[in-house]
């Protein structure tokens, strides 16, 4: 994301939230990583987006004629995105030079002060060995996973994404590494099978020392915050939805991406921790039997509006590193828990969930309950402040709405 580091955002009034009628339904956080893939601090760079399901002619979460699912999402905002949290990036250092021609908006005066931090210059030498062309102008995030630089190629706009050295010393550097590894195939997957969504062009990859450098597209993020309090418009939900609708449906070649979630396994962590019943986690293994033979869908996996860029061509998702094959709806299940106080938007969520049908509608379903245990996990930790038990509350009241919603799915089965 090309965002600046999160922070703590005032929280919003909460809507009122019913029960399902017919069934329905994201790097301080505690550092626990999931089971079936140990997540690094995947939010942690604002990289960390989310539907209902009723029978025919109804939209699942609520009574007839109510749209389900009107979950508020949290506003406090551990390091965005992640699924381990680590420590917060510091704001990002402007890099003053001076406007060339053909740069969009660009500062005016390289300021040396800015690259001396010895982060930033080993991620700026790692960058010359594959771009020796590459002229710093910006440094975007300075980050406990990842360093962002944006700069130029010639009089072309980039951003050059680095592991940070402070990464190597984390306790989930293997599983910080297979994640950049992991997007770094995923450019390069995307350069053979052009997806039908915009996203930044792949300029090139160090695989080895975990360098990627891809175009800088003109654009702000739909929201700082993980959980922002301010949704965006009505009209940039509805594009946001539309892109990712049309991820979703996107088929590549099945070789191309693997499934990046154990669904048993990660029911089976949640319900050995506490935070699901036993019959919670019953009732998800059995809507989970039911999907067995539901394709999977290839979904960008950490879909948070902060990893999403308004742009005048629309919008353009970046951030790749959970993207693979999931089960139905696990894009709008990540949605629909950050857009905490945008009913219409849930609505719209629901509306498109239950779209495809009842086991659409059972797959969103499990997806929304464990996307909702990942954000408690995260946010309901030791010492939060006033703001972060506030929307811990909300996760929670989601959490048993979602509940509600799958007992009454399971109970139409």
């Amino acid at each position: 994301m090309y965002s600046s580091a999160t922070t703590p955002t005032p929280t919003a009034t909460r809507t009122a939230l019913r029960p399902p009628t017919a069934a329905t339904g994201r790097p301080g956080p505690r550092q626990v990583p999931p089971a079936s893939r140990p997540a690094a601090p995947r939010g942690v760079e604002g990289r960390a987006a989310d539907t209902r399901v009723a029978p025919a002619g109804r939209t699942a979460l609520g009574p007839t004629g109510r749209t389900a699912l009107g979950l508020r999402g949290p506003e406090t905002v551990p390091p965005p995105g992640g699924r381990i949290p680590l420590a917060r990036q510091a704001d990002g250092q402007v890099l003053r030079t001076r406007p060339r021609p053909g740069l969009p908006g660009g500062p005016e005066r390289i300021d040396p002060s800015a690259l001396q931090t010895p982060s930033v210059r080993a991620a700026l030498a790692s960058v010359a060995r594959i771009c020796p062309a590459f002229t710093p102008r910006q440094v975007l995030r300075e980050g406990s996973r990842h360093i962002l630089v944006a700069g130029t190629i010639g009089r072309a706009p980039v951003v050059a994404k680095c592991l940070a050295p402070q990464a190597v010393r984390s306790e989930y550097f293997e599983q910080l590494v297979a994640d950049f590894h992991h997007e770094v195939a995923v450019y390069r997957a995307f350069v053979r099978h052009r997806p039908p969504v915009r996203l930044p062009r792949l300029v090139a990859a160090d695989h080895d020392r975990c360098v990627l450098v891809m175009e800088r597209v003109p654009g702000r993020p739909a929201a700082r915050e993980r959980h922002p309090v301010n949704a965006p418009t009505p009209g940039e939900v509805r594009a946001l939805l539309n892109t990712v609708r049309t991820l979703n449906l996107w088929r590549p070649p099945t070789d191309v991406f693997q499934p990046r979630m154990d669904y048993p396994l990660e029911i089976a962590r949640y319900h050995s921790v506490g935070q699901l019943t036993d019959r919670d986690a019953g009732d998800l293994r059995g809507l989970l039997h039911g999907l067995g033979h539901t394709p999977m869908q290839l979904c960008h996996g950490d879909a948070l509006l902060s990893n999403m860029l308004l742009a005048p061509s629309g919008p353009v998702l970046v951030d790749w590193e959970q993207a693979g094959w999931y089960l139905p709806g696990y894009d709008l299940a990540v949605l629909w828990s950050v857009l905490s106080g945008d009913t219409a938007a849930r609505r719209q969520i629901s509306q498109l969930a239950q779209s495809g049908g009842t086991l659409a509608r059972d797959a969103f379903l499990v997806n929304l309950v464990l996307v909702l245990m990942r954000e408690i996990r995260l946010y309901d930790v030791p010492g939060a402040g006033e703001e972060q038990r506030i929307m811990i509350r909300r996760l929670y009241d989601d959490a048993a709405l979602a509940r509600r919603a799958v007992r009454a799915a399971v109970g139409t089965r």
